[in-house]
């Protein structure tokens, strides 16, 4: 249930909200949880349009999720609890009503005795990246939250500044597919037409090429609201399955491991975190064993998650965790366990596991900026195809009708 509220926080400042609870005791408790002093408390009116403002979920931007979790940090390494933590960063985001909320959540949660990750986990106002969640998860277990927050701090920023070369790299390239896109339909649906007509009129036999755009310019004109409407469903299809169906998930995440360039761009992604989260965990002070067990849960992909949980297993029963990988991680590089290995020979593991997250860091950008730079002229080598199959395709009737005329 959706509540309003009219009241007066613990600054005396007048508060004016919306809260979701239970029933109405519940939330009561939870205003006097978070120090709020209500005037009034109401349900809402169950409207559809309050409903979809409430329930609205912000993205909380990398650069403000690195400052929010080094702030935290801070405060946690004065030895400041946690639920004051939430309370000190709060008034730091006075103008932002989103913000406010989401920390609220956080500490009025926490206040009814939830975990920070509990608490994080359980809020619908900010979209936070799962590895993140996970990641305060194994800090709480290991006991190293601030220094974790701090890491994640420093990898959330560097990640966003790769995605933000992506991007600015991939405007042009994306242009290029968005006009050739159109200007392939409107050649099909508009120029071929008319020149089909005059093709008609001349009664000539056509060429195969000719036959096969003019049929392709015919359908699309039928059925293009058809081809859009279809891609709508499929999509939307295929991202509710991805959501509800944890076996159609797993089964895409393997076949993303399996594509020529993206499955290693995934894979060496994907151990690059890991190798980062086990080494500030061991740096920490947790054992290897129990710092290895931990950061396989922060894997996004299900299928190596669940290839490392099963290695994690054994090492817990007393193996070794480089033999456990090579017997269940076959989407584990041989050279990513060698140097595991040479780690657990030397007793230098988290420095092992810290080289191995800057080298496949940088492996990974370096892969990217080969792929940005080849998908340009790619890219215009297609269009310039399409077109000229098209051009091709309309010229050959009339070579031979004036070949013929000679």
């Amino acid at each position: 249930m959706i509540f309003k509220y009219v009241g007066y926080d613990s600054h005396g400042k007048k508060v004016k909200a919306q809260i979701e609870a239970e029933d109405e005791n519940h939330a009561k408790r939870k205003l006097k949880s978070s120090g709020i002093i209500y005037e009034s408390l109401s349900q809402t009116d169950g409207s559809w349009w309050s409903k979809i403002n409430f329930q609205r979920t912000h993205v909380l931007p990398p650069k403000a999720l690195a400052a929010l979790s080094r702030n935290i940090a801070i405060y946690l390494r004065s030895g400041i609890p946690i639920v004051n933590v939430i309370k000190l960063a709060k008034s730091q985001y006075e103008d932002d009503r989103a913000m406010v909320d989401f920390l609220s959540s956080l500490e009025t949660s926490m206040n009814e005795g939830n975990s920070f990750y509990q608490a994080l986990e359980t809020q619908h106002i900010m979209e936070l990246p799962p590895f993140y969640k996970q990641s305060i998860r194994v800090a709480e277990e290991s006991g190293s939250m601030s220094e974790v927050l701090f890491e994640m701090a420093r990898f959330v920023e560097e990640q966003d500044k790769v995605a933000g070369r992506v991007k600015q790299a991939l405007i042009y390239p994306m242009f290029i597919v968005i006009i050739s896109i159109l200007m392939v339909a409107f050649m099909l649906t508009t120029v071929v037409p008319k020149i089909t007509s005059m093709f008609d009129q001349l009664k000539q036999e056509l060429p195969t090429i000719t036959k096969v755009v003019i049929s392709m310019g015919d359908f699309l004109g039928a059925y293009w609201l058809h081809i859009a409407i279809g891609i709508v469903v499929i999509a939307s299809i295929f991202s509710y399955f991805l959501k509800t169906s944890k076996s159609f998930k797993f089964s895409y995440h393997v076949f993303l491991l399996k594509l020529p360039l993206f499955g290693k761009i995934i894979q060496t992604f994907e151990l690059a975190r890991f190798s980062y989260i086990t080494s500030v965990l061991v740096n920490s002070g947790v054992t290897f064993v129990h710092a290895v067990k931990l950061s396989s849960a922060i894997l996004d992909n299900l299928s190596l998650r669940a290839q490392f949980e099963a290695a994690t297993k054994e090492v817990v029963e007393g193996k070794k965790f480089s033999s456990s990988l090579a017997k269940h991680g076959k989407n584990v590089d041989n050279s990513f366990i060698q140097a595991i290995a040479l780690g657990e020979e030397t007793s230098e593991v988290a420095l092992v596991m810290e080289n191995l997250a800057n080298l496949y860091f940088d492996e990974n950008r370096n892969k990217i900026d080969i792929f940005l730079a080849l998908m340009e002229p790619i890219l215009i080598l297609f269009v310039g195809t399409m077109i000229g199959f098209i051009v091709v395709a309309m010229l050959l009737p009339i070579f031979s009708m004036n070949m013929g005329n000679m």
